[in-house]
This record gives C-alpha cells, sequence and structure tokens, in this order.
C-alpha cells in the first residue's frame, strides 16, 4: 500500500461498498463493506458464507479504505479474479464483477465518507498525527471498555504491544495484572507447561510447580504476543482454554476457573496461516472478534519528525529536537524502515548519545540503506566512515540475499522464514540489489 494523504481533524476519508453474490447457492446475499474487514470464504464464521468447493476457507478479505474498497486474497487455493486477472490486492473504486471459485462477485461503491476521528496526537505512549494512527486511537478508545477479544496486526516494529498495553489502561481491570506471553519463544515441548502451569513432578525436570500466566493475570488481561508463532498441536488446548475459561496446569487432575481478557498480537498474516494449515481457523476467530492492523512506518513517514520529537522527549531531551537537521528528517523520511518505530527510536538514541554538546542529532546518520542521501566524500585519505560503513553493509546485504536465494531456491515464503524478514522487505531487498526475483 502507498502512502495516506492526511485528513483533517474532521475525520478519514473512507470509501466503501457492497457486495452482493451473483451465482451459486448464496445468489442474491448482499452485505455492505464499511471499515470493518468483511471475510469471504467457506468457513461458517465468514461474514459472507460462500458454499463452493474451490473456495478457501477464508478466502478473501473486503475493507473499505481511503482509496477505495480493499480486495486482498488470503493465499486462497484458487485466488481471486478480477477481469480475468489473478490478484494478491487491488482497490476497488468503480462498480466490479469478481470471481472466487466458481461464484460471481458483484461489487459496487457507495458514495465517500469521513470517519470522525480524535484530534490528538497521542494516547497513551503512542504517537501518530497521521490519519491512519488516529484511526487505530479510536478503535482503541472504542474497544477498551468492553472484553473483546482483539487481534493487533501488525509488521515487527510497529508497537502491538504498547496498544495492548493501551487497550488494557483504557479498561475496568486496568488496576489488575497485565501479563505477556511471548509465543513466540516457547519451546514447542514445553508450550502447554508455559501456557497453563505445571504441578511439581509432572514431567523430567518439573522440579517445582509453575503458576500458569492465566492465574497470575486473574481479573487482569493476558496479552498473547506473536501468537501466529504458537504451535499447532497447542492451539486447541488453548480454544478449549479460551472457550471455557479454565485451564488445567500439566499434571494435574483438577481445572482451575480464570476471569482474564485476552489480547493477541501477531506479524504474521493468520488468516493466510489457516489456508496453509498452520493456524486454526476456529482459534483464529475466537480471538480476532475485533483487529486492529497498525499501519508500518513507511505508510505514515509524515509522522516521523513528530516521532523524532516525541522520543526525545520520552528521554528527556526535548530541547535536542532543535538540533537535528532538517536534511536528517528527509532522509529519515525517504528510508524504508523495516524495523519501524523500534528501529527509529533505537537510531534516536544512538543520535542523542553520540551527538557532542551543542552539536547536531544527525539521527538519518545512524540508519543504513537507499535513502541516505550521498554523503560527502573522504579525503586523500580514504572515504569517510559513513561512506565506508555504507558500502560495507551494501556487501554483506548482497552477499547475505544471493546466499539465501539460492539457498531457498527462491522461495519467497521460505526466504523469509530463515531471514525473520516480511516478505515485502525481503522482496524490496531482492529488487533493490539486482538479484534474481522470487518464486
Amino acid at each position: 500500500m502507498t502512502n495516506v494523504t492526511i485528513a483533517s481533524a474532521g475525520g478519514l476519508p473512507t470509501r466503501g461498498g457492497k457486495l452482493t453474490v451473483r451465482s451459486g447457492a448464496a445468489r442474491g446475499t448482499t452485505v455492505d463493506i464499511g471499515i470493518e474487514p468483511v471475510l469471504t470464504g467457506r468457513n461458517a464464521s465468514c461474514r459472507l458464507v460462500l458454499a463452493d468447493n474451490k473456495v478457501s476457507s477464508l478466502h478473501g478479505e473486503f475493507v473499505a479504505t481511503e482509496r477505495g474498497v480493499r480486495v486482498r486474497d488470503l493465499g486462497s487455493r484458487n485466488g481471486t479474479w478480477v477481469g480475468g486477472v489473478r490478484i494478491v490486492e487491488a482497490f476497488l473504486a468503480e462498480k466490479t464483477s469478481l470471481w472466487v471459485g466458481e461464484t460471481e462477485l458483484l461489487f459496487e461503491p457507495s458514495r465517500p465518507t469521513h470517519l470522525p476521528l480524535p484530534t490528538s496526537d497521542t494516547h497513551g505512549p503512542l504517537y501518530g498525527a497521521s490519519a491512519r494512527m488516529r484511526a487505530v486511537f479510536d478503535r482503541i478508545g472504542k474497544v477498551g471498555g468492553t472484553d473483546l477479544t482483539v487481534l493487533i496486526q501488525g509488521e515487527t516494529g510497529t508497537g502491538k504491544e504498547l496498544v495492548a498495553a493501551a487497550i488494557h489502561q483504557a479498561s475496568r481491570r486496568n488496576r489488575a495484572p497485565f501479563v505477556v506471553i511471548d509465543c513466540g519463544a516457547i519451546v514447542q515441548s514445553l508450550a502447554e507447561s508455559a501456557l497453563f502451569g505445571h504441578e511439581r513432578g509432572a514431567f523430567t525436570g518439573a522440579v517445582s510447580a509453575r503458576t500458569s500466566p492465566f492465574v497470575e493475570a486473574e481479573g487482569g488481561t493476558i496479552f498473547l504476543d506473536e501468537l501466529g508463532e504458537l504451535p499447532l498441536d497447542v492451539q486447541p488446548k488453548l480454544l478449549r482454554a479460551l472457550a471455557e475459561r479454565r485451564i488445567k496446569p500439566v499434571g494435574s487432575t483438577r481445572y482451575v476457573p480464570i476471569d482474564v481478557r485476552v489480547l493477541a498480537a501477531t506479524r504474521r498474516d493468520l488468516a493466510v496461516s489457516v489456508n496453509e494449515g498452520a493456524f486454526r481457523s476456529d482459534l483464529y476467530f475466537r480471538v480476532a472478534q475485533v483487529t486492529i492492523t497498525l499501519p508500518p512506518l513507511r505508510e505514515r513517514n509524515e509522522d516521523i519528525p513528530g516521532l523524532v520529537r516525541h522520543m526525545l522527549g520520552d528521554m528527556g531531551s526535548a530541547q535536542a529536537f532543535r538540533r537535528v537537521p532538517h536534511e536528517s528528517l528527509e532522509r529519515l523520511m525517504r528510508y524504508d524502515w523495516p524495523g519501524n518505530v523500534r528501529e527509529l527510536r533505537n537510531a534516536v538514541a544512538v543520535a542523542l548519545a553520540l551527538a557532542e554538546d551543542g552539536g547536531p542529532v544527525d539521527v538519518a546518520a545512524q540508519v543504513g540503506g537507499p535513502s541516505r542521501a550521498a554523503s560527502s566524500s573522504g579525503g586523500p585519505g580514504g572515504p569517510s566512515y559513513h561512506d565506508a560503513r555504507r558500502d560495507a553493509l551494501e556487501r554483506f546485504e548482497h552477499e547475505y540475499f544471493e546466499r539465501l536465494s539460492r539457498e531457498a531456491s527462491g522461495n519467497i515464503s521460505e526466504m523469509a522464514r530463515r531471514s525473520g524478514l516480511e516478505r515485502v522487505h525481503v522482496r524490496r531487498h531482492l529488487r533493490k540489489l539486482g538479484l534474481a526475483s522470487p518464486r
């Protein structure tokens, strides 16, 4: 997705529409498309259920945006087709016919509307003056006072845990614990114990009992970070615990009732993981009663100057913003930020620590990549430090991605898994380095 235009404080312009089924068992069914994502597929929990054997369990997603209705194929088996072209993602602004499996869908746009947004550019520890971030703040405010389960989606470093903490603070449970479970750090053989605790002697090495995080969070909120990494064989046990609101520690014969609100986060597209068989659809719908999607920093780069000012204030050096060169801010806004806000915060911290008293705080000098303007050439003794550092980074990236592509046989998903990067960043690096296009 490309950068969005900043909306006025009055609201975010959105363009929705209506979807009508034109063939198959659901012929004549219509759904309105707004800012809440509409899932289509064979799964009975989808908003638009299609009884078509060539339609995947979770086939596609439709949601109103400022550019029109975004239709996104969720890694379906037979694809989503618009005008004879198989699409991964597209924006619909005019009357359009689509095919999913053997089912025809007709999209008709509605009149543009404005979504009212908060005027504040902060929400707890979060900052964002852009319309995309103020829409996130609005969503936090609406779900905070409920006990709904929320799935927070976004790339690494976008601030998913901060959003979870903000929801907890806005809830009636804010005086009770906020407990984090990092599902990505759970050892598969000990996953059940990590979630539900265990009794002493329950297994080899269990020399003492372990209390479940669900018990530790009693009355409060439990945050399942990186839920998409949870081993498949443990997922039905988590689903049962959430549905029955009770847990059984490993080695115990009794159930323990729990009273917690569940928030979850993932950098993966869980709907795609459902189609790949890596995540259970029933657990997905259990945790995704409400979804909040955090935009990557490159899609809200107009927030970068304000973020730098906000971060310097958090670091006790608010006045240092005056020492950040304008040219440095411009370079930051041209960078693609694979590490998102976390990467920016690290760059700000390093730049502040290295700046001489009263000297410039050059944040852009602490990040690499194509956004960096041509730095001054080195003197007779050779290249400058920054030139040498950039050249070394470029050599490393070329060698790393060339080897990665070769070892993964060009498979983009495998390359992303091995490198720990999002697939979009793997593709961007390959294009930048002139390497073969991945499969």
